[in-house]
């Protein structure tokens, strides 16, 4: 008996330290560290969004000759607000690591990927690793809507490229052709104008002749 008595009051003493700990005593304790904000930048502040979807990208690996997966996230056409470039960019969705960033150019060609209506492929030279490198993409979108709209807008932003890049290429070559004529009616001019050293030079020469033309041989002044 007097065990189980001593076992109880252990086990009251425990549950009242128990409940102790737990009770809110209103004390505030001031954390050791103090977290302060930290601005994060993305490379993307100066560039709109022109579009932004959710999918899947996958690059095609040359050296096993199978499809790799990049990941799942958010792929976005984004143009810059100085120059108008625009360049195709995909994060992870949780750890936002890169996996697609690159220049949409007028020769970027995008097919339908294996008969699926809800992906396509297209070749680019990517920048998402840290340099430079030729890769062959495929993204799988979740609806065929998605796929389609991604196509055409970006089948568009390379056309309007393509003619801008030619409106660009006739005008340096009209340019180039004024110059030209422009070079050519100064070289006339200055062949038709005659040198002033040389037209004063001549009108000595010819007031000279003049002049003993007309003066008397001694002949005939005697």
């Amino acid at each position: 008996m007097a065990s189980n008595d001593s076992e109880r009051r252990d086990e009251a003493d425990s549950a009242e330290a128990a409940a102790g700990d737990d009770e809110d005593t209103g004390a505030q304790i001031a954390p050791i560290i103090k977290l302060e904000e930290v601005a994060v930048t993305t490379g993307e502040e100066d560039e709109d969004a022109l579009l932004d979807l959710k999918a899947k990208l996958y690059r095609f690996d040359k050296e096993q000759n199978s499809w790799k997966e990049r990941g799942t996230g958010s792929i976005k056409l984004l143009k810059h607000k100085e120059t108008g470039r625009v360049r195709i960019v995909m994060r992870q969705a949780k750890t936002l690591k890169i996996c697609a960033n690159h220049n949409i150019f007028p020769e970027i060609k995008l097919t339908e990927h294996a008969g699926n209506e809800k992906s396509c492929v297209w070749h680019a030279p990517d920048f998402a690793d840290g340099e430079l490198k030729d890769e062959m993409f495929a993204i799988r979108f979740g609806s065929i809507e998605n796929c389609k709209t991604f196509m055409e807008k970006v089948e568009q932003i390379a056309e309007d490229l393509g003619k801008k890049e030619k409106e660009s290429t006739e005008g340096t070559a009209v340019a180039s052709l004024l110059e030209n004529l422009n070079v050519s009616k100064s070289e006339s001019k200055e062949k038709a104008v005659p040198n002033v050293e040389e037209t004063v030079a001549a009108a000595e020469k010819k007031s000279e002749t003049e002049t003993k033309t007309a003066e008397p041989s001694s002949e005939d002044k005697v």
